[in-house]
């Protein structure tokens, strides 16, 4: 025989993995490689997406699919969370692995192509297959990923936190005003006071609660901030304890000051707000339309700026970060055009009266005073 050469087939890693693979593990998301290649492929593969580290990684971070085999449940159970690539990887060992990380509690994801990777992308808590892959594999997985990008699953994951997010500060804003509100009306009742918000007038703040409000808070573009953080534990309650501070401290806050101002108005007789401390106190007698409409404005300007405090909740920016909000900012101006709108020509309808411009500009610029303590909150937090 004569030598001629040796010839290699290179399949090389995808420019974008390495990074993509670096943002999910700061995310605290574990990755592990499951391939059929030589255990010396699949560690140098490791090395060059960032996976594996010669200098901390060893023996007990890798293993062969007999070994894998010979392992009992027991032993899985407890190395499986060390483990970091399977080498020479048989058809069901994928599936074992999957069942041994749930086993730990752990949530599974899987990525996959083939058909041997069905079983255990239907076991996994997601199955990610392939655009290229075959059509069992598809079948079987929850997402397919049209690209073959692994980039891609750090931006599902960035979105879905991202969206939960939107989803708490939505119920933040809510909540905030559902404990203004509530306490204002059955307080006020207890204590044999006018109710000082309509229904109508309730049906407006519903409106801004809940229609408007959504699609502010849930239009919010996705951080990329979220893949700092840590997983959170599936049994994690949604109202975290942040948000419950937040909801009992600025809903009462916002309790006493209405209910203390509600009593002021039925025992003066005021006709601006300029007249605030100058009218002394008498006699109950009762509220006069123009200072209902200042009582209805008032409280909803006071969740109209906590609308921006819940925006900026827990993205360790100001509220006043609008790039990429445009929609936040629309829906924030018809809010204030149609509360001007409202008491402006609402008349019985809303049971309001027009406001003198002097009383506009107290109450915006009063009620702004919940945005600027909640951005030196921010800052001091930051």
């Amino acid at each position: 025989l004569t030598f001629l050469g040796i010839v290699a087939i290179s399949d090389p890693v995808r420019a974008d993995v390495p990074d993509a693979v670096r943002e999910v593990i700061d995310a605290g998301i574990k990755v592990k490689i499951v391939t059929g290649d030589t255990p010396g492929t699949a560690k140098e593969i490791g090395r060059q997406i960032g996976l594996w580290n010669d200098a901390t990684d060893g023996e007990r971070n890798i293993i062969t699919g007999t070994e894998f085999a010979e392992l009992s449940d027991k032993q899985l159970k407890e190395r499986v969370g060390d483990l970091k690539i399977i080498a020479r990887a048989r058809p069901m060992d994928k599936k074992r692995l999957v069942e041994a990380l749930q086993a730990n509690n752990e949530v599974v994801a899987v990525t996959g192509d083939g058909t041997n990777d069905a079983p255990a992308l239907k076991t996994a808590h997601v199955g990610l297959s392939m655009g290229d892959g075959t059509s069992v594999a598809k079948e079987a997985s929850d997402i397919t990923i049209i690209d073959n990008s692994f980039s891609s699953i750090g931006r599902a994951v960035m979105w879905g936190r991202s969206l939960f997010q939107n989803i708490q500060r939505f119920i933040l804003f809510q909540m905030t005003v559902n404990v203004a509100a509530c306490f204002i009306v059955l307080f006020g009742a207890f204590m044999g006071m006018q109710s000082p918000l309509t229904v109508t007038q309730m049906l407006w703040v519903n409106l801004i609660m809940d229609t408007f409000a959504a699609m502010a808070l849930a239009s919010l573009p996705p951080s990329q901030s979220v893949m700092k953080e840590k997983p959170r534990s599936r049994e994690a309650f949604i109202i975290n304890r942040p948000m419950w501070k937040s909801i009992v401290g600025t809903g009462g806050v916002f309790f006493l000051l209405l209910l203390g101002l509600l009593y002021y108005f039925e025992h003066t007789d005021i006709s601006c707000l300029t007249e605030v401390g100058k009218v002394a106190m008498g006699a109950n007698t009762g509220l006069s339309g123009y200072e209902l409409s200042l009582f209805f404005t008032i409280f909803v300007f006071l969740q109209f700026w906590n609308m921006f405090n819940a925006r900026a909740f827990e993205t360790r920016r100001s509220a006043f970060h609008f790039k990429g909000c445009g929609g936040f900012g629309l829906i924030a101006l018809v809010i204030l055009l149609g509360q001007v709108l409202i008491v402006s020509v609402g008349g019985e309808f809303f049971n309001v009266e027009p406001l003198k411009f002097i009383d506009w500009v107290i109450i915006i610029a009063g009620t702004s005073l919940v945005l600027w303590i909640g951005e030196l909150i921010r800052l001091f937090k930051k």
